[in-house]
């Protein structure tokens, strides 16, 4: 109850305030002056998402994409640059052509994954089996010379694919109960198959590349109408590609009845060995304190099912939107703003960490950090992560922002500290006062979230439009702070499932060599 009350007063708080503050404030009228008649937003999405594409950790395109943002801040007159933390193994998309040519012709929805082999340039045509079934691991090597010269179904077969909320619409309940159950039942009996062969679902690609697999073939359903998650490949001679629901369904079925399932897989790609990879950060430079600094906080890279748009191309846009925006009527700030875009966020936080671990200098004058990612909605969450006087500086930042915004906004102080997910959490680990500018869903988890529909098309303007403003207005805000940020922790509680005292997360270095080990 204490918490809640908490909650109202800072709310009733901030509601009180913000039309005083916006009226004293030109600065904050000029933000949404220019944010709203002067937008960007979508030029730089286009350039970005459209003309660029999606941006893998290593691949050209990333690198393309770190020289277009330093362009577009000259541009603007904000100095930018590339810095180097590591070298990724360098990995190049080229054309996915997937068809089933027995027992009928169809061509099949589906893609290499990041960081597949290639196949040659005429592609592979072979039988599509389903992994052998076993009793245990011994029987399991008994049966691997079946696999020689197949293709080899490694995914659980969805029973269904109408999203459960499409069931709960129109079936019903005791249709739907018994689909689950069955469902159930089913998974369980996949997740048996798989353990009996002595290897996780990870390990297998390159048991079975081993034992003469001409390729795997996975579903990696994302639980919505036409979605897919689409990581990465486990193999290192043979293709690996993920197929719709629909058409894996197919060719499982067909196997799964002796229909003799033929595919011919064109899947090529390029290696490029070891290559550098990069954070982009552009800054502009303070006037009075400009050993301090706010950091605007986005991750650069992407997988590459979609296009990236939601994850993290809309806080890319935020990011970049703000910077031009505070440039434009707030060109000499009076602490040092920096926009990070940080590179390999998705195989672990790895650019921001180097970031963090190389420039400690920066780290520990930091006034606030400010990371948006988790999709195209209006930002509709801020915790204090922990820091105990986060509710009195954050709270005086927010109370600038235009009602029409901030009102939407649950505070929760002081919060819990984020141990992951996005790039704040390096820096809040390493003591600075970071903050995740969270948005509503819009579906995100489903249906953009590291998917093949993740594009363009999935952004909603306004949303994003709304959450730049905010983003400069929190920087204008923290740079005039009068007063350095509160770092005080506080004291965490017992855990309740080991009952031992929880402790603040530790800062780690990233990944300086990813997939090259």
């Amino acid at each position: 109850m204490k918490n809640k009350l908490h909650l109202a007063v800072a709310s009733i708080a901030l509601a009180a305030t913000t039309t005083f503050a916006q009226q004293q404030d030109p600065v904050v009228e000029k933000i949404v002056t220019e944010a709203t008649e002067n937008s960007q937003l979508k030029k730089l999405g286009h350039e970005l998402l459209d003309v660029i594409g999606p941006r893998l950790v290593g691949s050209p395109q990333m690198e393309q994409a770190n020289n277009w943002a330093v362009k577009t801040y000259a541009d603007w007159g904000i100095s930018a640059e590339n810095q180097q933390w590591g070298t990724w193994k360098g990995w190049e998309r080229g054309i996915t052509h997937i068809d089933l040519v027995e027992p009928r012709l169809r061509t099949l929805e589906g893609r290499q994954l990041a960081w597949s082999p290639s196949t040659s340039k005429k592609g592979v045509t072979a039988e599509a089996i389903i992994l052998p079934e076993a009793k245990d691991s011994a029987d399991f090597q008994s049966k691997l010379s079946a696999v020689k010269g197949k293709f080899v179904l490694l995914s659980f077969n969805e029973p269904t694919g109408r999203p459960d909320y499409n069931w709960e619409e129109w079936a019903t309940d005791q249709s739907f109960e018994k689909m689950k159950k069955e469902r159930s039942a089913a998974e369980n009996a996949w997740r048996e198959r798989i353990r009996a062969t002595g290897y996780s679902s990870r390990e297998l690609p390159k048991i079975l590349e081993k034992a003469g697999a001409e390729g795997i073939i996975t579903l990696n359903w994302s639980s919505g109408f036409g979605v897919n998650k689409v990581f990465s490949a486990y193999t290192e001679e043979i293709p690996t590609v993920d197929l719709s629901l629909e058409d894996y369904g197919l060719v499982f079925r067909m196997a799964e009845n002796g229909d003799k399932p033929e595919l011919s897989i064109t899947a090529t790609s390029e290696d490029h060995g070891e290559v550098p990879t990069f954070n982009t950060i552009a800054t502009i430079e303070g006037s009075e304190k400009p050993e301090e600094y706010i950091v605007l906080s986005a991750h650069f890279d992407s997988w590459d099912g979609g296009t990236g748009a939601t994850d993290n191309g809309t806080g890319t846009l935020v990011m970049m939107e703000a910077m031009r925006i505070l440039k434009e009527v707030y060109p000499n700030p009076k602490r040092t703003i920096i926009a990070g875009h940080w590179g390999s966020e998705e195989q672990g936080l790895n650019g921001s960490r180097a970031f963090v671990k190389d420039h400690p200098e920066i780290v520990e004058n930091i006034q606030a950090v400010f990371n948006q990612d988790n999709g195209t909605g209006r930002v509709v969450n801020l915790s204090g992560n922990g820091l105990v006087q986060a509710y009195d500086y954050l709270g005086d930042w927010l109370s600038a922002v235009p009602d029409s915004i901030s009102r939407q906004i649950e505070t929760s102080f002081p919060g819990m500290p984020g141990r992951g997910g996005s790039d704040y959490a390096s820096f809040l680990a390493a003591g600075a006062p970071a903050f995740n500018l969270s948005s509503l869903s819009w579906s995100y988890w489903n249906y953009t979230w590291h998917t093949n529909r993740d594009t363009y098309d999935k952004i909603v303007w306004d949303d994003v439009q709304s959450n730049a403003i905010l983003t400069a207005i929190l920087a204008y805000k923290a740079s005039e702070d009068a007063d350095k940020a509160s770092r005080e922790q506080r004291v965490l509680p017992v855990n309740g499932r080991t009952g031992e005292q929880m402790t603040w997360p530790e800062p780690r270095d990233g990944n300086r060599r990813g997939g090259l080990d």
